[in-house]
């Protein structure tokens, strides 16, 4: 059956891997968003003709809105933040693929909900920033919410025996342990953003290849898994997974587990996620086990490797906590690729947001939850004197 789409966030690596399934199973393609790649995103107009679009960046806004001054039936052009929530909220899709990076992605992923779409999920910082807020908006709507990380999507897809589900015991979080694995901090002192970029196996933005390098993508994925899967975050253990094939798995209470195995390609949980509940074939090729070799495990170093730690500490405190571990990462992040920090630091910034921003009462507003991010920001940039 043929589906409505709208992608947000399709300039980026998680985007056009979403729209490479999209072309092959010939959905539709009712709304495109990007933050300023004017030049990409035009391309896409015109291949899959949306009838809106929304730029966040006001100059390349204005950019594209030149370029669709030339073009037959243009899109409807929504401009800035405001312009990613309307879109996500418009009618006329019946699902909303949330791409973007950050904690940008929430306002447009409670929009989508509260528009009664169901939600393709890949902006793992909704659910860590806010996730009663997603959470109560779901069951409120009554909408589905599908998991696109690649973990997420294999813990999704072990659960999908609802006799066997209700005994999950535990979640095996696989990690591919980023471009540093088995290095020591005295290793560490010296890494650039060059470095810290260069990801063994995904293919994946700035951002979140940092976050790959220094374990802060696995601590906001165990948040998730958290939110989405019912199960405290003890019963939660990353594994490192070097070689990306296995997934993740789930454990059940007679210790049986379960896994989900393929090749390291994003387009295999964001298909899962638009079809569910069906799988049909797509582009992603399949895995030939006889040329896979050894399948290796490991334990992920939080002693080297701070943000997994302060992620854990965080989602056990519960309530804004998360919020201010996120926005310290988010914050050291951008600093370190501007070269004002070192890469080390990240994580000493993020545990110190883990040890000092209380759970309060556990229950936050909107915008509760935004002073507490711009304040875990202005912490770090303190701590940094940037």
């Amino acid at each position: 059956m043929s589906k409505v789409i709208t992608l947000l966030g399709s300039t980026g690596s998680i985007g056009t891997q979403s729209l490479d399934v999209i072309r092959a199973q010939g959905y539709q393609v009712f709304g495109l968003a990007a933050h300023s790649n004017v030049t990409l995103l035009l391309r896409q107009i015109v291949e899959f003709t949306p009838k809106a679009v929304a730029v966040v960046d006001l100059h390349a806004a204005e950019q594209l809105k030149a370029q669709l001054y030339t073009m037959p039936n243009p899109p409807v052009l929504l401009t800035g933040k405001e312009g990613l929530v309307e879109l996500a909220a418009m009618p006329g899709a019946d699902i909303v693929l949330n791409a973007v990076v950050g904690i940008a992605g929430l306002a447009p992923t409670l929009a989508a909900i509260e528009s009664g779409k169901d939600l393709a999920l890949a902006n793992k910082e909704s659910l860590v920033t806010g996730g009663q807020l997603v959470i109560d908006a779901v069951k409120k709507k009554g909408v589905h919410l599908l998991p696109v990380d690649s973990e997420h999507s294999a813990i999704f897809q072990c659960l999908q025996d609802a006799a066997s589900a209700k005994s999950l015991t535990k979640i095996l979080l696989t990690a591919s342990g980023g471009p540093f694995f088995g290095k020591k901090k005295e290793e560490l002192q010296q890494i650039t953003a060059a470095d810290a970029l260069r990801h063994p196996t995904w293919n994946m933005g700035g951002k979140i290849t940092i976050d790959s390098a220094t374990l802060m993508n696995k601590g906001l994925e165990l948040i998730e898994a958290v939110w989405l899967f019912g199960l405290p975050a003890d019963k939660v253990q990353v594994v490192v997974q070097r070689q990306s094939v296995i997934h993740s798995m789930v454990q059940y209470n007679d210790n049986s587990v379960i896994a989900q195995l393929g090749v390291p390609d994003m387009r295999i949980p964001i298909q899962y996620a638009l079809t569910w509940p069906e799988r049909v074939p797509g582009p992603a090729p399949e895995l030939d086990f006889t040329t896979l070799g050894t399948l290796t495990f490991d334990v992920a170093d939080e002693d080297t490797f701070l943000c997994l730690a302060a992620a854990k500490r965080a989602i056990t405190k519960g309530g804004l906590c998360p919020t201010a571990v996120n926005g310290a990462n988010e914050q050291a992040v951008e600093l370190f690729l501007q070269d004002k920090i070192r890469f080390l630091e990240i994580g000493e910034f993020v545990a110190r947001a883990a040890e000092e921003f209380s759970a309060g009462n556990g229950a936050y507003t909107l915008e509760e939850l935004y002073a507490c991010d711009a304040a875990a920001r202005a912490m770090v940039r303190r701590l940094a004197n940037a």
